[in-house]
């Protein structure tokens, strides 16, 4: 089945180079010009992915990112931009953007690029549950059990239990819990991520004698069933 590509581009000739190489190589392309038009059909039909130049008009390609990832869109994005500074790439890849390619660019590495996005996606998409020791994260069903119990989780504490999951053993810093989970760079509140955590844990722990979520003291957290 062919896969569905949207690229929002308000330079014609760009847009159409794009969309021309794409359709060769077997997707089906949606033109828009617009960040209003690119937001209203990213939000209302299903892309593999979204090439988004970070200049477009009516809303910017940015802020066109962060929105969607605001409303829990995760597909695919690669930002084309004429800015190729280290911190111009860093600011589309904080927004949310999953890779950068700087203007001007040949299809081919565009094409490439694209095609890990989607198979990095494909290979995410596949792991929909997590487990540590009778800890068990459904992410079809948005059901989070232990030993069996269901825990009644609030939005944010799914995410960040999520998160937590998908790095089981690693120590995970507030640094980027705050980056990945709040979109932050530093803590707004000094005790933000502590709070959260401390919340999330008497969730977790809740009814067992065996603790799977860890403080590292001076460095962060980790779940695990070794403290």
């Amino acid at each position: 089945m062919s896969r569905r590509v949207l690229v929002v581009e308000d330079d014609l000739s760009t847009s159409d180079f794009v969309a021309k190489g794409l359709r060769e190589a077997g997707f089906t392309v949606e033109q828009v010009a617009d960040g209003r038009d690119a937001l209203h059909f990213a939000c209302s039909s299903e892309f593999d992915a979204i090439v988004i130049d970070r200049k477009v008009p009516g809303l910017d390609g940015l802020s066109v990112v962060k929105a969607l990832r605001a409303a829990a869109i995760h597909t695919p994005i690669l930002i084309l931009s004429s800015m190729s500074h280290l911190d111009e790439r860093v600011k589309g890849l904080r927004a949310g953007g999953d890779d950068y390619l700087a203007k001007p660019f040949g299809f081919s590495e565009l094409h490439v690029r694209l095609d890990n996005l989607m198979r990095r996606r494909d290979r995410t998409a596949a792991e929909t549950e997590f487990v540590v020791a009778d800890l068990v994260m459904d992410l079809a069903t948005r059901r989070v059990t232990r030993a069996g119990r269901l825990l009644d989780l609030l939005p944010r504490e799914f995410k960040l239990l999520e998160y937590l999951l998908r790095n089981k053993g690693r120590v995970v810093t507030r640094g980027m819990m705050l980056e990945q989970i709040w979109d932050y760079r530093s803590d707004p509140h000094d005790s933000l991520i502590d709070t959260h955590i401390s919340r999330l844990r008497k969730k977790v722990e809740a009814g067992s004698d065996k603790p799977l979520l860890h403080t590292v003291r001076g460095a962060g957290y980790r779940l695990s069933e070794q403290p």
